[in-house]
Formats: structure tokens, sequence, C-alpha cells
């Protein structure tokens, strides 16, 4: 069994408030867990159990280059868990793959509710989430992402998250390549109490332009005509 194992989106707040009550008795029979570092699992560990030191951990992340000495052990009967730095395994990091590997071979795998920015920022924005893309990361070329921003089709809405360091820089480029009747909010610092969310059209957005800071952020577009 591999159990998808929601996280917090911010490392420092009780795990109480936003996680299933029943994570850490799964957390206390695992075999091991997949994380993305051994630091962030060490930490996810120590919230549920006193033996966090002897649980093995194995690696998935950007520089993973084959998953299979992560089957390996879910193949010889063992249960693992698959935690992710961004709340829930899969969206926006490389769990499909493993996941979908484990269907394959009739592993059962098992998810649970959790923190998902994505989905708190859908909700927050006001904005349609009838229909959306989520596109993770902006093209890093601003010719590539001016013409992005310029071809969004009309009432889909559009999901951006950005490194936090690359959040005013990325605001600016949506400010001044989106179209002044787009709707556009921006949600930072989720979950957490200097946690903000704004919600206007470009052309408001134009005339007061905040400073984010470094600071996580998603970008929710919607096009209207």
């Amino acid at each position: 069994m591999l159990y998808l194992l929601p996280n917090l989106l911010e490392d420092s707040l009780p795990h109480e408030p936003y996680l299933p009550t029943s994570i850490g008795e799964i957390v206390k029979n695992l075999d091991g867990i997949i994380a993305e570092s051994e630091k962030s699992a060490r930490r996810y560990l120590k919230r549920f159990t006193e033996d966090f030191r002897d649980i093995p951990i194995l690696l998935l992340n950007e520089h993973t280059t084959t998953i299979d000495p992560l089957i390996a052990p879910l193949q010889k009967g063992e249960s693992w868990g698959l935690i992710s730095d961004g709340g829930l395994p899969v969206l926006a990091d490389p769990g499909a793959l493993l996941v979908r590997r484990l269907h394959s071979l009739n592993i059962p795998v098992e998810t649970f509710p959790g923190p998902s920015s994505i989905v708190y920022a859908l909700q927050l924005s006001g904005l349609s989430a009838q229909n959306f893309t989520f596109h993770g990361y902006p093209p890093k070329d601003g010719k590539a992402l001016k013409e992005k921003l310029r071809t969004f089709p009309k009432g889909h809405t559009q999901v951006f998250i950005e490194a936090p360091y690359r959040s005013d820089k990325f605001l600016k480029a949506l400010v001044e390549g989106l179209q002044q009747e787009t709707d556009l909010s921006v949600s930072w610092n989720l979950t957490l109490p200097t946690q903000g969310v704004r919600t206007d059209t470009v052309d408001k957005w134009r005339k007061t332009l905040p400073t984010l800071g470094k600071v996580p952020a998603v970008f929710v577009i919607h096009r209207k005509i």
C-alpha cells in the first residue's frame, strides 16, 4: 500500500487543524516514507512518532532518474507513505509517475484530504472554477510568457504558481501582459496569519500594484471577453 499523505503549506504551523487525525496512526505503522528531501521527511515524521529517526526514507524529486527503488519495497508487501513539500502529493510534484506505475502493478494507493494552495486559491479567488487549467510555473522567457498570456481562451480560468523570489516579477508581467478587463486574483501566505487575497481587474491592479516580497503566492486569471 502507498499512502498519499497530506502535508502543511507552512512547516511552522501545528498540524492538528489541517490534517486528518488518522494520519498519525498511519505514520506510526509505515515501513518507510518517500519525500522530496530527507530533512523535510524527518520533520514530518517527528510530528507523529518518537521513532522518526528509524523510519527509512527514499527521495522523489526533480533529480530522481528512476522510480524502481521506490517500487521495490512496495512489491515486497510493505506500506510506505508519500509526502510533498507543497501540501498534497502529486499536485505540482513528481508523484504521479509513481502512482501510475503502482496501478499497473495492482499495488493499492490511498489518499487523504489536506491543504492545497492551488485549491485554496481557487476557492478564495471568487473566480469561476467550473473549468480551469493549472499551468504550474510560468515560462521564464519573457516573449513566451507574453504570448501565453495573449492567447488565453475566454471564460476559462488559469492558475499559476511561482517561486517566492519571483512573485513580484511575475505579478508585474501579468499586469503588463493581460487585457485590462481580465480578472486577476493573487493569494499569498495561505494558511498563515499573514494570509492575503486580492481579486481585481487588471486595470485596477495597474493603478495600485503592491509589493508582495518573497512570499509563496498563487495567481488565478479569468479572461471575461
